[in-house]
Formats: structure tokens, sequence, C-alpha cells
């Protein structure tokens, strides 16, 4: 009896740890610490994919402790065609702590779309536009050289579901502001009529907003300049030029995700201030809930005596700009005014800008290449790149937004979310 006893023994403790898998054969976790006193809605984590075990031709499953799905995407962050970093979206209370399960799939997981980047170009006047996932474009290329506009939109644009916005890859150069009345994405077609040939069909309101500021002469909403003795360079020309100072122009979309969309701009050999700088770079990235985008500049070739200067349009600014430097990591400059395209509307527009970098506020001069803009000067190291927000918030996507006490709020929340430190650990 006692030898079937012990039998019965050993059949139930192995049972028990075929049934119980070691810590070793657990699933892996992620924990996240909120080490602020803030609570965050749709906080951004990246995690280097050299740091997770992936298992090839698997995709992430990830959840909570409650077994509700994290929404994530695996990026290409420097454009080589690998994957190499794992891009979540999270909620934290005040100094929360969550342990997020990672589990391999065979099937990727669909997530709502709450990023988009649209992109399109005709070869030909008589050519219909089609989507494109990059471009190079020659100094002698510009619309009016060849004689027509090859790209919807003037060039890609970009948008979460809060805003939108788009880049004058036509040579311009400059950014501009599209504002948004839905949280969905904007059509594919916008720009484009029926037979899919470029059209200016965004500056009427249509159901999902509509293009509504103006931008002229100036870089726009967060776009950049070259300063030297305070005096700017544009880095490409104005709609009335032939020949660009650029000699190529590379644009490539780095990805599009339902939680983050990035895109990537190179400028080789541009002339400015009796030089030439073999290489220009920037990197655009938009992720759900923000009125902004995040840009990242780089400058090679730069001799010493210049400044990287972001630029804030104020072609229907009449109230001035008021600079916020209370924070910790950021400065910002804010504008809030009745500058809609015809001044119908109110905008609130600000740059965020890293607070060791900062250095000044100038204007651009009256007359030039580049007018009619507002300019943080940066202090500029070769080869070092600047990182900032552009911040766009039109009173129809957002009542309160017509109220600048209720504007300067939303920033001083947004930086409170942006200086929020994440902890993350692997086990």
């Amino acid at each position: 009896m006692k030898k079937i006893n012990l039998f019965s023994t050993l059949f139930l403790v192995t049972l028990m740890l075929a049934c119980n898998p070691s810590e070793e054969e657990s699933l892996p976790q992620i924990v996240l610490k909120n080490s602020s006193s803030t609570s965050l809605k749709d906080k951004g984590i990246e995690i280097n994919l050299k740091d997770l075990e992936v298992v090839e031709g698997k995709f992430p499953k990830i959840t909570d402790a409650e077994g509700n799905a994290i929404a994530y995407q695996m990026d290409d962050t420097n454009g080589d065609g690998k994957q190499d970093q794992l891009f979540l979206l999270v909620d934290f209370d005040a100094e929360e702590e969550k342990t997020l399960t990672l589990e391999w799939v065979d099937e990727a997981a669909d997530f709502e779309k709450r990023t988009a980047v649209r992109f399109g170009k005709r070869d030909a006047v008589d050519q219909a536009v089609t989507p494109r996932q990059s471009d190079v474009l020659l100094a002698n290329e510009l619309p009016r050289s060849i004689g027509y506009q090859p790209y919807q939109t003037d060039g890609p644009s970009w948008e979460n579901d809060k805003v939108g916005f788009r880049h004058y890859f036509d040579g311009r150069n400059s950014k501009d502001l599209f504002g948004k009345k839905t949280s969905a994405m904007s059509p594919k077609n916008v720009g484009l009529n029926d037979k899919g040939e470029v059209e200016d069909n965004y500056h009427t309101m249509e159901d999902w907003g509509r293009d509504i500021l103006a931008v002229g002469n100036s870089v726009g909403l967060g776009g950049f300049t070259l300063l030297k003795d305070d005096q700017p360079a544009r880095l490409g020309v104005l709609v009335e030029d032939a020949v660009n100072n650029i000699e190529k122009s590379t644009f490539k979309i780095l990805s599009e995700g339902p939680v983050r969309s990035i895109m990537h701009f190179e400028y080789n050999n541009w002339d400015a201030f009796d030089r030439k700088y073999p290489k220009v770079e920037e990197k655009v990235s938009i992720i759900p809930g923000m009125y902004g985008f995040k840009n990242e500049v780089k400058f090679h070739g730069l001799q010493g005596d210049e400044h990287i200067a972001i630029g804030l349009v104020n072609i229907h600014n009449d109230k001035g700009i008021k600079q916020l430097d209370d924070f910790q990591d950021w400065v910002v400059l804010m504008t809030h005014d009745a500058q809609g395209y015809d001044k119908e509307w109110i905008i609130g527009m600000a740059l965020i800008l890293p607070k060791a970098q900062f250095l000044e506020m100038i204007e651009a001069p009256k007359e030039g290449n580049v007018t009619n803009s507002y300019l943080a000067k940066m202090k500029t190291a070769n080869n070092e790149p600047i990182e900032y927000y552009a911040i766009g918030a039109w009173e129809l996507s957002e009542d309160g937004f017509n109220d600048a006490a209720y504007f300067e709020q939303h920033l001083r929340d947004l930086v409170k979310h942006l200086e929020a430190k994440i902890e993350v650990t692997v086990k």
C-alpha cells in the first residue's frame, strides 16, 4: 500500500509540474512604470527589438493584466529595410506600474487606424496620380520647369485622429495645416478629381475638414531654415522659381501604421550663403491623440557660424507671440488669433522646443525668400539632431481652442505629457 501511495504522489507531482510551467517557460513580460504624477493618455513607448527575443515569422500579441490588447506596431525607424523598434500606445494613471504580457502568434492584430500618410504623383500631365512610397525630386523638375504640378496636395500629407499637415515637396519645403472635424482618417483622394488628376479641392470645407492655414513665403508651421548673422536662407525656392537650390530631394515613407506614421526627407547639395551643404535630413512622425507632429532636423557640413531656426507662420496673427519657459525640458512659443485662410477661424499654433538648445525668438525679414515667420533660433552643432513639436489647434476641432487661455493650458498639459518618463523593463 505504501508503494502505491508513493507512485501516486510522484504521478501527481509530475502532473502539477506539467500544468504549471517553470518561470523560464512563461511568456515574456514588459513592465512599464509611469514615474510621474501625471495621468497619461496615449503615451508612446519605444522598445528596441534587440531587447526582445523576436520570433521570426510571428507577430506580437501584447495584453495587459486584464487581458486587454495593447495597440502596437513594429517599425523600421532608420530606413534600412529592417524593423528595429516596437512602438506601443499605453494609458497610465499617475505613478502607475503596468505589466504587459508578450506572446508571438501566427497572425497580426488589426487595430483601429489612427494615423495615415497620403502621397501620390503623376509622371506626365496626362497621367493619373498613383500612390507612391517614395520619390526623388531633382533641381530641374520643379512644377514651373516641367509645366504642371506632379504631386497630390503639393507633396505628402499626414494626419492622426486630431489634425493633419502637409509638406510642400515641390521645392518650397514649407509645412501647412489641415483642420479636422472628425477622428476618422481623411479620404485618400484628397487633392485629386474624379479622373485622378491633381486638383486643389482641399480649400473647401468637407465633412472631414479642410486646409485652413495661409503659408505664403513663410516656412509654415514647424518648417525650418538656416540662419547666418540672423539672416535666413530658404531650404528650397518659391512657387515662381523654375530651378531648385537643392540638387536632389528625397522623400520616403518609413512607416504608416495604426499608432504611428514616420517619414524621412533628405536634401543633398543645397546652395546657401555661397556654400554647398552636402546633406540636410528631417524625420517627421505623428502619433494619435496629439494636435501636432514631431520633427527631427539634422544638418551635415555646417561651418560653425550658422544656426538652425524653426519657423512659425505669422501671416494673419495680430496678437503677437507668447513664450512659455517655466518647464524643465521645453520652451513653448505660441500664437492665438483668427489665423484661418481668410481670418475666418481661430487657430492656436505653437512650437515646443528643447530648452537646452533654444536661444531666442527672432522675426524673419519683411522681404526675401523667407518672410512672415517667427523663427526660433537654436544652438546648432554639425550632425547633431534637434527634436521639436509643431502644434495646430483649430476651433472647429475642439470648442475650447477659440479661447487663448484654454489653448495655453492645453499646451501646458501636453508638455507635462512629454516630460513624463516611462521606465521600461523587459523580463
